[in-house]
């Protein structure tokens, strides 16, 4: 199986899954121009979609790929997705021959009150609910849910590679820092980022092993983030307040 971020919009990855015998996937397109280039230039067919959200950027190619190609599009259980033929809920399989993949459906409320994410085959397609450095903004969810659908995803095996569906990585290290500057797992990430950025390189997959390591948003319970919660003057007895008091101070981080 091979793995391809394909860039997209400002700073999407739509995910490219392909098999040696041209079938392919692709995760949250959103935009169809995008896919179409890299079915075409690998020669691939495209067998289906997958989605994790409704938003607009990560489903807007969504119904052109399939009325194009016939293919079934996989989603969460929502109304405002369009292209939907098979709707998931939290414990659904997806399974697809051709390319061979075996996705489990886990939800992942928080950043949308339907977000899903799909996890097998060593990967975690996590939408925008977990980034590398970071996790998605609450749109439609509570902080107590976006932290349980995080823990729910930092309970995967360590080596599952993170396929988040943005580029923010940089921007979401230079936040961590300030949370946690003396985490040597973190300034190696940081260091890494910094090289593949500037060779204009994909900073995803990562794997979830060292999201656990340096990802502040996965280590509300750390001593590193309750030190800040308190230099900030949060109250740091409850996990949730923390991790709220993160988010919070990630927004409006510049």
């Amino acid at each position: 199986m091979h793995l391809i971020p394909l860039p997209a919009l400002a700073d999407n990855y739509i995910w490219l899954l392909h098999d040696d015998r041209g079938n392919a996937a692709v995760v949250d397109p959103g935009d169809a121009a995008v896919v179409e280039h890299a079915l075409a230039a690998r020669r691939l067919q495209l067998r289906a979609i997958l989605l994790t959200h409704h938003h607009p950027d990560h489903v807007g190619g969504a119904l052109a790929l399939r009325e194009r190609h016939a293919v079934p599009v996989y989603a969460p259980v929502d109304a405002r997705i369009e292209a939907t033929t098979v709707a998931l809920t939290d414990g659904s399989w997806v399974e697809l021959a051709s390319p061979q993949l075996r996705l489990q459906v886990i939800a992942i409320p928080g950043h949308t009150r339907s977000h899903i994410a799909y996890a097998g085959d060593g990967l975690l397609l996590s939408g925008d609910t977990l980034f590398s450095l970071g996790c998605g903004r609450l749109f439609e969810g509570t902080p107590a849910q976006m932290l349980a659908s995080l823990e729910r995803l930092a309970t995967l095996p360590p080596d599952t590679l993170v396929c988040a569906g943005h580029e923010y990585t940089a921007a979401n290290g230079r936040f961590a820092h300030t949370i946690d500057p003396h985490n040597p797992a973190l300034q190696a990430r940081l260091q890494e980022v910094t090289g593949l950025r500037a060779q204009q390189l994909p900073t995803l997959p990562v794997e979830l092993a060292r999201e656990r390591a340096c990802n502040p948003f996965l280590r509300v319970d750390s001593e590193a983030v309750i030190d800040w919660c308190r230099q900030q003057g949060h109250a740091a007895t409850d996990r949730v307040d923390r991790f709220a008091a993160l988010r919070a101070a990630k927004d409006g981080f510049r």
